[in-house]
């Protein structure tokens, strides 16, 4: 099983969000050095929690500072954008680091409505459009021709050559997963956004529908989830305690930056917060590293993913890394030599 990583940027109290870049420049080196498969970076706009507004950006610094993991977005929300614009940023990065490249296609927002409407005052109807608009970008970034009688037919993406960007589709509901089986593309489920619900029939119905195509010859699905790991259990439940705190606030629709453990500690958690709390962490994957591996390997086994792709957000950034390193480790990926496993 191939393990990747998903990197928000995540802003947390105490630090700015030009931090939280740099934090992400770090974290994909030493991810790269500990055997992870693929480095993905996620679009959110107008947001205290994220500060990943511009994955093409990030991506490129990536590429340009790593030499052998996959480097991609998770993802583009593409009914932001045209789709020839996206097509020749991902040609450009395509340039940068031939091969390595993972164009992944989003249809939400990744934001509010007001935000989406400054992004693009046709974003509503653009959304509609989504599956037309990933036909148009699939043949920009392969150098094909565009359906016949189309406008902008004779239109090239640049630079050319002959290397292409691998493109994904991702999703939390049915809509992505039929997209994805429509176009004969790899496919992402967003686990972490919906702890789960709808996984199995949305990855059930991309492997029914799917259409074998120049892309991919076989379905293949990855699952994207929340994790994180420390030295012991009652560490990872600290960390896990700024997760609880952030998720009680997202789930009232309001996004705040990550609290530190002891800000979570010192909230006054009302019975109904505790309870709802509690849902949360019975689905949350939290442990040592050991652990937390037989846990991604046990959810993997279940919705038959080839890959897990792992999102896990800390307070305090050498107990992130710590994380990814112990879940490396025990997941029994080959880090680099002279990679550390060992805490800062």
């Amino acid at each position: 099983m191939r393990l990747a990583v998903l990197d928000q940027s995540t802003v947390v109290t105490g630090r700015t969000p030009a931090e939280s870049i740099r934090e992400t420049l770090a974290l994909a080196t030493l991810c790269e050095r500990l055997g992870y498969a693929r480095y993905w970076l996620a679009e959110h706009h107008n947001s205290d929690a994220v500060a990943g507004a511009a994955p093409e950006v990030l991506m490129a610094a990536v590429a340009a500072t790593t030499q052998r993991i996959r480097v991609g977005s998770a993802g583009i929300m593409l009914p932001h954008y045209a789709s020839l614009k996206v097509a020749e940023q991902f040609r450009v990065l395509e340039a940068i680091a031939p091969g390595r490249i993972d164009m992944g296609l989003g249809r939400a927002p990744g934001s509010d409505g007001l935000t989406a409407y400054a992004l693009n005052p046709n974003a509503a109807q653009a959304a509609d459009q989504f599956p037309a608009q990933v036909r148009d970008l699939l043949a920009w970034v392969r150098g094909d021709r565009l359906v016949e009688r189309h406008p902008f037919r004779d239109v090239r993406a640049q630079p050319e050559g002959p290397g292409a960007p691998q493109p994904w589709i991702l999703g939390s509901s049915d809509y992505g997963a039929q997209v994805a089986a429509h176009f004969g593309l790899p496919y992402c489920f967003a686990h972490f956004i919906t702890d789960g619900d709808g996984a199995e029939e949305a990855i059930a119905l991309y492997r029914e529908g799917f259409r074998p195509s120049a892309i991919s010859q076989r379905p293949y699905v990855s699952v994207c989830v929340w994790a994180v790991a420390a030295e012991t259990d009652a560490a990872a439940e600290r960390l896990w305690s700024s997760r609880a705190l952030w998720r009680l606030s997202r789930d009232r629709g309001v996004f705040i930056a990550t609290p530190s453990p002891e800000e979570a500690m010192a909230h006054e958690w009302t019975e109904a917060e505790q309870a709802r709390t509690a849902r949360t962490r019975a689905k949350a994957i939290v442990g040592t590293g050991v652990s937390v591996a037989a846990q991604l390997r046990a959810l993997a086994a279940t919705l038959g993913a080839d890959e897990v792709a792992v999102l896990s957000t800390a307070h305090d950034p050498a107990a992130r890394r710590r994380s990814y390193e112990l879940i490396a480790q025990a997941m029994g990926l080959a880090a680099e030599p002279g990679t550390a496993l060992a805490a800062d």
